[in-house]
């Protein structure tokens, strides 16, 4: 090989070092280029999969969750349905244990109606519900009355927590409406305390009650007590009863009043019946702290013989009074030497004021039942003495009316001498009966004969005599003008008595029977009145003597209305032990039992 190939050779291996390097260098560029995007793909795909494996984490934490709440729902659930089913278990043995094997509970809407007592009234549903189940064999059925609430999310939960204010009645009738339940007004006052009641939701549940054998009650306010045997109006109330709970408030009416008494205590319990059955009733005292209705109740304040009260009436209102009489009250006044003088007095310009008085069966003396009245302007007094009245030992009521305006008045009651001197006192000789008397030409008064022709000069000068027919009463010349005569009846009075005279006595009174008469007509008609009060042979109640009776019997016995049908109430005679209608027992007694 020549010199020049050397050469060219030369050349060649260096322009391909050259080239190896150009080329060696460019792919050492890319490698490090397709390496660095080598690890930015990796990177990115580590990333990716980082956040592939975090979205799977928590997507597998919130399922757990939801897996554990679902577990926990379920779990609660299968809770509540278990405590519900039991509840429910326990309700049905109760029902069936309460309910002696019959159970009817439901919910009504309560309306109210206007009767007695605490019976009331269902639908007729609920009438074959119980009789499919045989409680008309059972005997009276007896019902627990409960308020529940009315809200939309009422629940069997919130129903057993929300329910309160019970009390038990008896059932009248199954002639409701579907869906209601008709309450008498003591029941609905014994459930319902609030005036705004929305809608009046009340469970009803069929129970059984024993039967009560003792009962303590205590009135609410003044007046219960002081009914003559108020115990026997008591037990005419509860005849119209079927069941009694503690705590609830019964209303007794005698005559047009009505007293309220709240159950303190029952035996055998809390809740029984009082059909059929003797309860021992304890009347404890008056509860005079409550406010609870006792203002519209009627009461008699006490007065005390000799001792002058304070006392204050409106007009057209009543305040009442009572006073006792004792034997030896009644014999001092049967002597002829004391009277007995009721008096209510009137302060100048303070209105005016009536007095009526009554004894029993008339407790609350009023305009048209009364047996004693006066009607004078400013002082009035009732009178008694040997003549007037035979006073007997008994308790008297005294009803001050205000006729005009508010009136503050003094009132007492207290025994006067009838002769001017003190028992056993020897009468002056100088007082003693002047037997040579000539009458009067102008008065017609007895004088002495020594000293006539001396009066009868001075009364011709100072004195006339009314000439209206009957009158006859001596007035003074000065006076005569203030002297009138009313044109209906008659009767003399002052001319400033004229108008309370016209409106006392000639004003027509209304009767609750419906007539309307004059004060003199109205006292005769109170005697005959359907609506007077009598106090029942029987019951031993004050009650409305009604009409005739519908039994010729009784009317030739002279039983009234309402005596007729309570003397047709059975009782045991003491002596056989046979079931004798209580009119029927004297002639059961005088027939059967004859006295040796």
């Amino acid at each position: 090989m020549n010199e020049h190939e050397n050469k060219l050779l030369s050349i060649i291996h260096h322009k391909g070092k050259g080239i190896d390097q150009e080329i060696g260098g460019a792919m050492d560029f890319e490698l490090r280029a397709a390496t660095a995007k080598l690890e930015r793909e990796q990177r990115e795909r580590k990333e990716i999969a980082r956040r592939r494996l975090e979205r799977e984490r928590k997507a597998k934490a919130e399922a757990a969750i939801q897996r554990d709440a679902i577990d926990s729902a379920r779990r609660i659930k299968r809770i509540e349905e278990a405590r519900v089913s039991q509840l429910a278990s326990q309700k049905l043995e109760e029902s069936l244990l309460i309910g002696s094997g019959v159970v009817f509970v439901q919910t009504f809407e309560a309306v109210l109606y206007d009767g007695f007592g605490d019976k009331i009234k269902l639908p007729p549903s609920c009438f074959t519900k119980l009789s499919d189940q045989g409680a008309l064999d059972k005997g009276p059925m007896y019902f627990r009355l409960s308020k529940v609430d009315a809200s939309p999310a009422f629940s069997s939960e919130s129903s057993q927590n929300k329910t309160h204010d019970l009390t038990h009645s008896g059932v009248m009738e199954f002639t409701a409406s579907e869906g209601y339940v008709e309450l008498p007004s003591h029941v609905w006052n014994n459930l319902f305390h609030e005036n705004d009641i929305d809608v009046p939701l009340i469970e009803v549940r069929y129970v059984t009650l024993p039967k009560g054998t003792y009962a303590q009650l205590q009135p609410i306010g003044l007046g219960f007590i002081d009914i003559p045997n108020h115990k026997a109006v008591l037990e005419t109330s509860l005849r119209k009863h079927s069941t009694l709970s503690q705590g609830d408030i019964i209303t007794v009416k005698h005559g047009e009043h009505g007293y309220n008494l709240r159950i303190l205590e029952l035996k055998p319990s809390s809740s029984v019946s009082v059909i059929d059955t003797d309860v021992d009733v304890d009347i404890m005292e008056p509860d005079y702290d409550s406010t609870s209705n006792s203002m519209n109740q009627h009461a008699l304040i006490p007065l005390l013989l000799g001792k002058v009260q304070e006392g204050m009436v409106d007009e057209g209102k009543f305040q009442y009074y009572k006073f006792s009489v004792d034997d030896a009250l009644s014999e001092k006044v049967a002597s002829g030497d004391f009277n007995l003088e009721v008096k209510v007095e009137t302060g100048t310009g303070e209105g005016d004021t009536d007095v009526y008085l009554s004894r029993y069966p008339v407790i609350f003396p009023t305009e048209q039942q009364y047996e004693w009245s006066s009607h004078v302007v400013g002082s009035n007094i009732l009178v008694f003495g040997s003549k007037d009245i035979t006073l007997t030992p008994g308790t008297y009521s005294v009803g001050v009316f205000g006729f005009k305006g508010s009136s503050k008045f003094h009132i007492s009651v207290a025994t006067k001498s009838n002769t001017g001197r003190k028992l056993g006192e020897k009468a002056d000789l100088s007082s003693q009966i002047d037997f040579h008397t000539v009458e009067c030409q102008n008065c017609k008064r007895l004088i002495s004969s020594r000293s006539v022709m001396i009066h009868e000069a001075y009364c011709i000068r100072h004195n006339i005599v009314c000439r209206y027919n009957g009158c006859g009463v001596v007035l003074k010349k000065v006076e005569a003008g203030n002297h009138l005569h009313c044109d209906k009846c008659g009767e003399g009075l002052q001319k400033q008595e004229m108008e309370k005279h016209m409106k006392v006595f000639h004003q027509p009174l209304y009767c609750s029977c419906g007539v309307m008469l004059e004060k003199k007509e109205m006292v005769v008609h109170q005697s005959v009145c359907p609506l007077r009060l009598i106090t029942c042979r029987f019951c031993g109640d004050m009650v409305q003597a009604g009409t005739h009776s519908r039994d010729a019997r009784d009317r030739l016995r002279g039983l009234s209305e309402h005596e007729s049908i309570c003397g047709s109430r059975t009782a045991p005679c003491h002596s056989c032990g046979r079931s004798v209608m209580l009119k029927e027992m004297d002639i059961h007694i005088t027939a059967v039992h004859p006295q040796k």
